[in-house]
């Protein structure tokens, strides 16, 4: 009998773990395997080159520990590296697995919110330095006005569970200023991490800007991947469990990991690149 396979979710460090915790809310019947890269985290000041690397070797983890089908939660790895390891990598190694993104569904939601067309990304560096988020929107929607402002302090800070003090509070109103001075009536939280800091950037913007993290959008995205690909559901198991693994295997990873988590966690120590 065909052993049955799990979802993998893969970030390069904490911030995936906001959008683990959306889809098993979503979907809380199946077996997760959650992946964070912590080791190398961040991905956002790396070259594409790098990020390219360092996301096909999470991926190919991933499936060897008997993913079906892997979230790519990382908007760096995503704007960077999905579309060359969909287009080639899959098709050459692994022709049944599947790997999906999170740009398209943020984009598709800040299109289906807007009122006035002015979006706003907050994001990493090399989010930023790809023009991914402005190029999908200019190719779905042919007229939004899109306004990028990287905010390369923010993941280190939810990687030291530092996200809810004063600093991060000024800070993180630092990078907003700009986008709050464009007039913008949405906002995407376009890196992992941030999911982490919504209710701090919401209290900033105020209640006219629509605040779209990755969450959400992608759990409901992904049910609904589910529902029209049913050769790829009927091989994922049932069993309800998740597992989690580090590329450095620390007791900072389970005290801040169950924190965002909200639950204790006893992660594995995953090598990659071996």
């Amino acid at each position: 009998m065909m052993k049955r396979g799990s979802v993998g979710v893969f970030d390069s460090g904490f911030g995936g773990i906001a959008i683990l915790k959306e889809i098993e809310k979503c979907l809380p019947s199946y077996r997760y395997i959650y992946l964070g890269d912590t080791a190398r985290t961040p991905y956002g000041t790396r070259s594409m080159e790098v990020v390219h690397q360092f996301t096909l070797e999470g991926i190919d983890f991933l499936f060897r520990q008997g993913c079906e089908l892997v979230i790519v939660a990382c908007n760096t790895a995503s704007a960077d590296a999905l579309r060359k390891i969909q287009r080639k990598y899959l098709p050459n190694n692994y022709p049944d697995r599947r790997v999906l993104g999170v740009v398209v569904p943020l984009v598709e939601e800040a299109l289906a919110v807007t009122q006035n067309g002015r979006v706003g990304v907050l994001a990493t560096e090399g989010t930023v330095r790809s023009n991914k988020y402005p190029r999908e929107l200019e190719k779905l929607s042919g007229g939004a006005c899109v306004f990028q402002q990287a905010a390369p302090l923010l993941v280190p800070l939810v990687e030291e569970g530092e996200h809810h003090t004063k600093a991060a509070e000024l800070i993180l109103r630092k990078y907003l200023a700009p986008l709050r001075a464009k007039r913008i009536d949405t906002l995407l939280l376009a890196c992992t991490h941030y999911g982490h800091l919504e209710s701090q950037v919401k209290k900033e913007m105020g209640k006219k800007v629509n605040v779209v993290p990755a969450g959400k959008v992608v759990a409901r995205k992904l049910k609904e991947y589910l529902l029209r690909h049913p050769e790829i559901e009927s091989r994922l198991s049932h069993s309800k469990s998740v597992t989690f693994y580090t590329t450095d295997l620390t007791e900072k990873f389970r005290r801040v990991g169950a924190k965002l988590y909200g639950h204790p966690i006893t992660p594995k120590k995953a090598v990659l690149g071996g």
